[in-house]
């Protein structure tokens, strides 16, 4: 064991059961199970994508490969914070800033559908802000929704936090996408038309979650 563990130090091995105690689930992610985390040492809580390997098909392996590349690149108080990654044979394990509040749709329920307008524009204000950020290095979401906008905590005064970067796209200043990506009811016109299109489909995103918020419903949430 003592020349296993000289290995393992040698070549930089390690695991996440060693830094950090797994406890509850959080939820179901697209790939697998999200679970609470207390850090061994200082204690920080941490949200820990459990990602199974053999479960994954190439586009999604692709889609999570990206959505680190993203994280990787981005610190803003406004967008979900990725403290660190660990890897075995069998799964991956991505370790996220834990946020208590949940989802956006979870945090205006709770509410009954009704905030007010001034609190609306706040949250809507830290969202582009962290939108600006993002489109600044050149990257378009392509899937901005209430669920994948999460709140710091529970309380009035908490803070909106973008989440889930599968889907997201570095492009250059000039370059455009034509993958038909994104949820419905948030997508813009020219992505479901499968034209090209830029940064400005997350900004249409933005105004469906503004007007969710102001009125409790999509503006385009007809099943036709």
């Amino acid at each position: 064991m003592q020349w296993t563990n000289k290995l393992r130090e040698a070549m930089g091995y390690s695991n996440v059961f060693d830094f950090y105690q797994v406890g509850s689930n959080l939820g179901k992610g697209q790939f697998g199970l999200v679970k609470l985390a207390e850090h061994r040492r200082t204690g920080q809580k941490v949200a820990i994508k459990l990602i199974k390997k053999a479960n994954m098909k190439q586009i999604e392996v692709f889609q999570q490969r990206r959505e680190i590349e993203v994280l990787k690149m981005c610190q803003h108080p406004n967008i979900g914070q990725l403290v660190d990654i660990f890897e075995n044979s069998d799964y991956y394990y991505i370790v996220l800033e834990f946020m208590a509040g949940k989802d956006m749709f979870d945090y205006i329920h709770k509410r009954n559908f009704q905030l007010p307008e001034q609190r609306v524009s706040q949250i809507i204000f830290e969202i582009i802000e962290a939108v600006r950020y993002l489109h600044g290095f050149g990257i378009v979401h392509r899937d901005l929704k209430l669920e994948n906008v999460m709140m710091s905590d529970t309380t009035n005064q908490a803070h909106p936090k973008l989440v889930d970067f599968g889907l997201a796209k570095i492009i250059g200043p000039n370059e455009t996408a034509d993958e038909p990506f994104g949820t419905l009811g948030y997508v813009a016109p020219e992505v479901l038309k499968k034209k090209p299109y830029s940064f400005s489909c997350d900004v249409w995103s933005i105004g469906c979650i503004a007007y969710a918020l102001l009125s409790g419903s999509l503006p385009f949430d007809h099943e036709n």
